[in-house]
């Protein structure tokens, strides 16, 4: 495990041998929600010895309709995953969408997100960088694996070598996304501790009813492969109830269904090592 993975999870009890996980719901709705899955969460986390970061995101700047919800504001939910992560013991994490953002965001959680679909951006990056935050940055769904390490060289510029890459498929067609698992292997030639996005990777973006679709069905089967092939963590947004979740229910794992898979997985992962 990179080191400044063992810093920021030095306030927990796991085996250095297993995956980490990135776990949440997809965007804070309420205190009492986000209250509810980091405590359900870090509990599982404890008893399999899986390090857990928590993540939820203040603010959803890329909705296919503009009357999809947005956030309950920005300042008011960044200060609520703070509070959260002082009184679990959690890293946290959320992404950002504009330069401006980093400074701000990086008052509040651990990690900075970089979206897939801003990848490439420069400016972004480079003001994620110069917070001295963890930066993870999604790999574009129009790249491949090798190509991100463009991405963290420009992070690396800025004397920040404390990066991630995540996983998410890539576009197939206009409405579907296709994981290729040579892009793990590719991601971690870079030298950076890569992980695997089981939920997003299973997004149907575009969809003619302004709503992204999805394949949950699938989540155990993209962590299983994605363990298989190395990678070193893994992030499933979930929630109690995906049906109401105010943004990407149709791919979000249940709450209820996050203990088994995780056991599961981590059998498979001390098989493989």
């Amino acid at each position: 495990m990179e080191k400044y993975l063992g810093e920021l999870f030095s306030k927990q009890q796991y085996d250095k041998n297993n995956f980490f996980l990135i776990a949440g719901p997809c965007v804070v709705e309420s205190e009492d929600l986000i209250n509810e899955v980091a405590e359900k969460v870090s509990g599982i986390c404890k008893r399999l010895g899986i390090p857990y970061i928590f993540k939820s995101s203040y603010k959803k700047a890329n909705r296919t309709s503009a009357n999809s919800f947005t956030g309950i504001g920005d300042e008011e939910a960044l200060q609520l995953v703070k509070k959260l992560g002082e009184k679990f013991q959690l890293p946290t994490t959320s992404d950002i969408h504009t330069a401006g953002e980093a400074a701000m965001a990086a008052n509040y959680v651990d990690i900075l997100q970089i979206p897939a679909f801003l990848c490439r951006q420069t400016d972004l990056l480079i003001a994620a960088g110069e917070t001295g935050k963890i930066v993870n940055v999604k790999k574009g769904q129009f790249l491949n694996g090798p190509s991100m390490k463009f991405a963290v060289e420009k992070i690396n510029n800025t004397g920040n070598t404390k990066v991630g890459l995540i996983e998410r498929g890539n576009t197939f067609g206009y409405q579907d996304l296709v994981v290729d698992y040579r892009n793990i292997t590719w991601m971690k030639e870079i030298k950076v501790p890569v992980i695997m996005d089981c939920t997003h990777s299973l997004q149907q973006p575009n969809q003619s009813g302004g709503v992204t679709g999805g394949n949950p069905e699938l989540i155990e089967t993209i962590a299983k492969a994605a363990i298989a092939t190395g990678a070193d963590g893994l992030f499933i947004e979930t929630h109690p109830n995906p049906a109401v979740a105010k943004s990407d229910g149709a791919n979000m794992l249940k709450l209820d269904l996050l203990e088994p898979l995780l056991e599961k997985l981590v059998k498979l992962r001390q098989a493989v090592l």
